[in-house]
């Protein structure tokens, strides 16, 4: 027996492992029903002609609405999307509600019961009433599942399949399939039919992932540091990407993530010769140039094997399909990244489940205090 077997076998007492590893079934499972949802969501969309859309969520929720609002902002007539983090808008509700017209809020949730979601509901409630609010969560009992709006705007709820509310501490699966939701529900025109764009994302899923764990174990040692950069929809890819290598090795694997321009202006300090650079290509020819270009500045720098490229471009490390475009693409490139918070935290002796052990960081941030609003 191969020791890439036996390390495969050591993984698979991970929860995450499962989750990560279910990800391209679920996506091909949820089509159909995906289907079925999106053809009254986009009516109701048409009708209602918002002025503006928020997509809101904490953490790895707030990363989903990044990506869907870059994305969104570039695919539609009218740059009307925007990312508001629930933890920035709890803090400073008056930051952001300036905005007069018809106003959409998203929130995001594995399990729809994060603090800042409650808190983000509570000053709706009180603010912005008229406010229309979607609601995409994995847990059919949370709070973004259950809960009503006081009305006068209109709540719609899209509750993802029950295995994407990831048991672990990480968030995979419902990152994966609420991004992929999300954009289903947004982009009314989307490079293919979704039940087709899934089934392909999926087949080329399970491709990536078999690669990953057919990789010998004495890749899983990691950098002293990692780095992960990109472009537009990439750039929010690249920050969950950082989060999941962070959380899973419990800060053990410093991370730091930036845009691919971005990188040269301060944060390069971080890097170092014992660090590593995942440099997500976009399949954009123009924005290609300058991911391609910071990776051989690095490699002339550092050394070659200081950079992994991940996307379509044929030099590229790990090559992924162009399935539509960066947005659709980008539950792809965040395959490698989970993986390797999974191998670095197992490798360390961490519970890959539960890396934190039930203290410091939690699996649903909870028991922040959510004080009244003042009024003026």
């Amino acid at each position: 027996m191969t020791n890439t077997t036996l390390t495969q076998r050591d993984l698979k007492q991970w929860q995450t492992y499962a989750e990560i590893h279910s990800q391209p079934a679920i996506w091909r499972a949820w089509a159909p029903e995906l289907t079925r949802h999106i053809s009254t969501i986009h009516e109701w969309l048409r009708e209602k002609n918002h002025d503006e859309v928020w997509f809101c969520g904490a953490g790895t929720s707030a990363f989903i609405g990044q990506a869907v609002a870059f994305y969104m902002n570039s695919h539609s007539p009218l740059a009307r999307f925007r990312s508001v983090a629930t933890t920035d808008f709890v803090a400073q509700p008056g930051s952001f509600l300036r905005q007069q017209g018809k106003l959409l809020v998203v929130s995001f949730g594995r399990s729809g019961n994060s603090s800042e979601s409650i808190g983000t509901l509570d000053a709706l409630d009180v603010l912005r009433p008229g406010f229309d609010r979607l609601h995409i969560t994995c847990n059919a009992q949370g709070v973004l599942a259950t809960r009503s709006a006081p009305g006068p705007g209109e709540l719609r709820t899209v509750i993802l399949p029950a295995q994407t509310d990831d048991a672990g501490f990480a968030m995979t699966s419902s990152y994966t399939t609420m991004l992929l939701t999300a954009l289903a529900c947004f982009d009314m025109q989307a490079p293919q039919p979704m039940s087709e764009m899934l089934c392909r994302l999926a087949d080329a899923g399970e491709a990536l992932l078999s690669s990953f764990a057919a990789q010998p174990a004495g890749s899983w040692t990691g950098p002293e540091r990692a780095v992960f950069l990109g472009s537009g929809v990439l750039l929010a890819v690249a920050r969950e990407s950082a989060l999941k290598v962070v959380e899973l090795t419990s800060g053990q694997v410093p991370t730091l993530w930036d845009s691919t321009l971005g990188f040269r202006h301060g944060p390069k300090a971080f890097f170092t010769s014992r660090s590593c650079a995942y440099v997500l290509i976009s399949s954009d020819p123009h924005t290609q140039r300058y991911d391609l270009d910071l990776a051989q500045e690095i490699r002339r720098q550092y050394g070659e094997n200081t950079v992994v490229t991940i996307g379509s471009s044929p030099d590229c490390n790990i090559k992924l399909p162009t399935i539509g475009n960066d947005g659709w693409t980008a539950v792809l490139y965040v395959l490698r990244a989970q993986y390797l918070a999974m191998e670095w935290s197992h490798a360390r002796g961490l519970n890959v489940d539960d890396p934190f052990a039930g203290k410091n960081l939690t699996r649903v941030v909870s028991g922040v205090t959510l004080y009244p609003l003042i009024l003026k």
